[in-house]
């Protein structure tokens, strides 16, 4: 199943990317309702300086920043530094799980980002469930990226 979502940014591209990369960024993007940790023995990292193909290891995604909920088993397929990434991992709830992000200039001092996400649940049947979940998600990543820039 894919889903997609695509909102502009009041900075200018290298400053999104600059953010968007990070796990400080990755985090502030999901929260409260999740965190993302680094996978073991990365140590501090940017998703521009990990390398590419190579499995990361587990990065543990916590419900509300505390309990354990899943792990992506973390790849960067694609990068093309300033513009976009691609992961393709698994995860423990997901059998494929990959998250394209895409940054466009709108003008000098504007951004759109747009996300698309390939998902398939372990148990097929979840997928019409997890399909709004997911978009509700990725619109609240969104918002808490536009607040960002924003303040």
């Amino acid at each position: 199943m894919i889903i997609e979502r695509e909102s502009v940014v009041d900075a200018p591209a290298e400053r999104v990317w600059a953010r968007v990369v990070t796990p400080e960024g990755i985090n502030d993007e999901m929260r409260p309702w999740m965190t993302m940790s680094i996978p073991r023995g990365l140590g501090v990292v940017s998703i521009d300086t990990v390398p590419v193909g190579v499995p990361l290891g587990r990065a543990w995604l916590r419900l509300f920043g505390v309990v354990p909920l899943d792990y992506d088993a973390l790849t960067i397929a694609e990068l093309e530094p300033g513009q976009s990434f691609h992961e393709k991992s698994t995860m423990l709830s997901m059998r494929r799980w990959e998250h394209e992000r895409t940054l466009a200039p709108v003008g000098a001092d504007r951004t759109a980002v747009h996300d698309r996400i390939t998902f398939e649940p372990r148990l097929p049947f979840l997928a019409p469930v997890l399909a709004p979940v997911l978009r509700g998600f990725f619109a609240h990543r969104h918002r808490q990226l536009q607040r960002h820039f924003a303040s």
